[in-house]
């Protein structure tokens, strides 16, 4: 069972790995956001509104800059799929369902500015800086829930198993996109735009 799950795992990664970072600059935006990430994980247990504000305002944002403004959205050569496709195939969150978290995200302070007790959750806030951490608050739960909501989701379209190996890639993912895309900047800085090794290892994997 633990050999189906990790299994599971690999798959999941190197689909996610082939598909969608085929930019350099994708690459280098995710080594960048791993770093924070994972500075973000250490923040959760001194102070979770600092982890929160760093997750939210460098590491996705750095993270999804990289998916939709540098990533091909072309036919994909390398694994013989239309963009269409494999958004359609994605098991966690494609573009659509991104914009949409997204949206949810960048919302979420103008709906806390125009009720300041967020339908009497919250005590006023009274200056910027309780502002901020009341949204930094805000963003931690945007974020625990939408991890949650797609695991359950997972549960009912696909299975328990593709649904709880998807959570362990999304909170493991800064650690394995260090390892993956450490030479992406230095790459980049070389004039390269495009993963030139994506082709060899897709042909034998």
């Amino acid at each position: 069972m633990i050999k189906n799950f990790l299994q599971e795992l690999r798959t999941q990664r190197w689909d996610d790995h082939r598909y969608y970072h085929h930019s350099r600059i994708n690459q280098s935006l995710h080594f960048v956001s791993a770093a924070s990430f994972l500075f973000a994980y250490a923040m959760l247990f001194f102070d979770p509104v600092v982890s929160a504000l760093v997750g939210w305002l460098v590491s996705m944002t750095t993270r999804q800059a990289g998916h939709f403004f540098f990533e091909p959205r072309g036919y994909d050569h390398v694994n013989h799929a239309t963009h269409e496709h494999k958004e359609e195939i994605k098991v966690g969150y494609n573009l659509q369902r991104k914009v949409v978290l997204m949206a949810i995200w960048a919302l979420s302070p103008l709906v806390l500015y125009l009720d300041p007790t967020l339908f009497g959750l919250f005590t006023p806030w009274t200056s910027t800086a309780d502002f901020m951490r009341q949204v930094a608050k805000i963003w931690l739960a945007v974020g625990i829930g939408g991890l949650l909501f797609r695991t359950v989701h997972l549960f009912f379209i696909r299975d328990v198993e593709t649904g709880l190996v998807w959570m362990t890639k999304i909170l493991t993912d800064p650690f394995s996109d260090l390892k993956l895309y450490y030479k992406a900047p230095l790459a980049l800085m070389k004039g390269e735009l495009i993963d030139p090794g994506l082709e060899k290892h897709v042909k034998h994997a």
